[in-house]
């Protein structure tokens, strides 16, 4: 039903070439169809390298893009914003390079950036938002690829917490989705499969965990809801796991990681990946009868 991922932040933050060709073997040997790139900054790994390296393997791939401060396009700067755009058009070509169709995460503000904003503020704060992404829309569209934007919960960001708020900065506009996450969705959606359907056919990617960020099916989710919900908007793309690793301080704090969520990153993994291919299993057995 759906080909299942890893996101390499769950061993490694940045992302090296180094040990892309460490991990993707393993994850391949694991069983995963496909790996998640975050680009923390352009040049971490080489898109032509890792094309490679994953045709060999036969292993798919999704990008991420990072927003650290600095990156930015609701800011009145000007220079910030053009950086930012620049920033995002690298990982769309580094998403065509290595045949990934979808560059997700939160690209409209600084993950932590929180302001308050009222009715007017927030309506031109999406016009604004608009204006910006549209030529980046239809860049990514050329070029095969879909700009996913994920909303994040309250305590991440306070532009974009819900999918009905990120289906009004997306609508209508040529290469740009929604990416849907279920840690931030645990927090701020009050029915998971409901968010789900109000996302629709403008939803282009699924990241996938427990609700403290470890493995999926270690948690109280209503994951045949969920998977069934899917299925009801057609959506038939990959449910990557993400999760993080404590090995680098800075996104371990940054993700809030205060104490181990499994007995090791690979056993969080593998753990995942079990629950998730039994769980789907398990939804395509039901819908066959």
């Amino acid at each position: 039903m759906h080909p299942l991922g890893a996101n390499t932040w769950i061993w490694v933050s940045p992302l090296t070439d180094a040990r892309l060709a460490e991990l993707a073997p393993r994850i391949c040997g694991w069983g995963f169809d496909a790996i998640e790139l975050p680009i923390e900054s352009p040049g971490d790994w080489d898109p032509d390298r890792t094309a490679d390296l994953l045709a060999g393997l036969g292993l798919t791939a999704t990008v991420c893009a990072v927003m650290p401060p600095g990156r930015d396009l609701t800011t009145d700067d000007r220079e910030v914003v053009e950086r930012t755009a620049d920033y995002l058009r690298y990982c769309v070509r580094a998403a065509a390079r290595v045949g990934a169709g979808v560059v997700a995460g939160p690209m409209y503000a600084p993950v932590g950036r929180t302001w308050l904003l009222d009715r007017d503020a927030r309506a031109a704060t999406v016009r604004r938002l608009r204006e910006r992404l549209t030529p980046l829309g239809e860049e990514a569209a050329g070029q095969r690829v879909t700009l996913a934007l994920e909303p994040l919960n309250r305590f991440e960001t306070s532009l974009l917490n819900t999918a009905e708020q990120t289906l009004e900065v997306v609508d209508g506009i040529r290469g740009l989705g929604i990416a849907l996450d279920t840690f931030h969705m645990n927090i701020e959606e009050r029915d998971i499969p409901a968010a789900i359907r109000t996302a629709g056919d403008a939803l282009a990617h699924v990241q996938v965990c427990a609700n403290d960020r470890g493995a999926p099916g270690n948690d109280h989710l209503d994951w045949p809801g969920i998977v069934e919900a899917l299925r009801g908007v057609g959506y038939t793309g990959p449910l990557c796991i993400e999760s993080f690793t404590a090995e680098n301080r800075t996104i371990a704090t940054a993700a809030a990681i205060w104490r181990p969520l499994a007995p090791s990153q690979d056993q969080l993994a593998t753990a995942g990946l079990a629950f998730l291919r039994d769980l789907l299993d398990r939804a395509a057995a039901a819908n066959a009868r």
